[in-house]
């Protein structure tokens, strides 16, 4: 590794020459995490330069330098099992000037500016793990098997009050709209079937019944 400066730099060509070892840059920066002191997560991070191609190490301070890397457009970001942060992507010359922006993998040709150097701060803590559902009174009022029980029985509470079913008219209406709901006008309803069919057995029956009885005592 190449000893590392620890003098403050901006980004241009004057601080090239301070940078560059050859034709190689150093990228630096600080990662920071709000409101947690650095020593407590620094030492799982890492600094990650266009996945693993290149990496660095962060100091007490949370600054970082990472070495000997070539002109080009890097994708930087700090890798923390504890904390996330977002990427930024920097973009070198051959000159050794920087240029940071956000990274934005829908419109790559976008250009926002960043700080540099870089100062990353973190968005809060990883969320390894999706928060459970908790059960309320709306879930169980809109299962769709509780509204097919609840529905019908508030149309047969609700719709004798809100019509007037003594009113010849209405039912009328009511029996038109009931017929036209009856795609086939040749089959008999049901409820007449059944009423009919009843109808036709029960005289039968008493009839033969009271035969049979009139039979007998004329026997006697």
């Amino acid at each position: 590794m190449v000893r590392e400066d620890h003098g403050d730099m901006e980004s241009g060509p004057a601080n090239s020459a301070a940078q560059s070892n050859g034709d190689r840059f150093k990228i630096e920066g600080r990662a920071v995490v709000p409101g947690i002191k650095t020593q407590d997560w620094i030492s799982t991070a890492r600094v990650l330069v266009e996945g693993e191609e290149y990496i660095g190490f962060l100091k007490t301070d949370g600054s970082f330098a990472v070495n000997d890397v070539p002109s080009g457009s890097y994708v930087v970001e700090v890798l923390s099992p504890t904390y996330t942060f977002e990427p930024v992507r920097v973009d070198i010359t051959s000159k050794g000037k920087m240029r940071a922006r956000v990274v934005n993998h829908i419109k790559t040709s976008e250009v926002v500016r960043q700080p540099y150097p870089l100062q990353l701060r973190s968005s809060g803590p990883h969320s390894y793990f999706i928060k459970r559902e908790t059960w309320g009174w709306s879930d169980f009022l809109m299962n769709p098997m509780v509204m097919m029980m609840v529905l019908p029985l508030l149309i047969i509470v609700l719709l004798p009050k809100v019509i007037n079913t003594n009113d010849p008219e209405m039912r009328r209406e009511m029996e038109q709209s009931m017929n036209m709901l009856n795609p086939n006008q040749e089959l008999p309803d049901v409820s007449e079937f059944m009423t009919k069919l009843f109808a036709s057995k029960s005289p039968g029956k008493s009839g033969g019944s009271r035969g049979g009885k009139s039979g007998a005592l004329k026997r006697r």
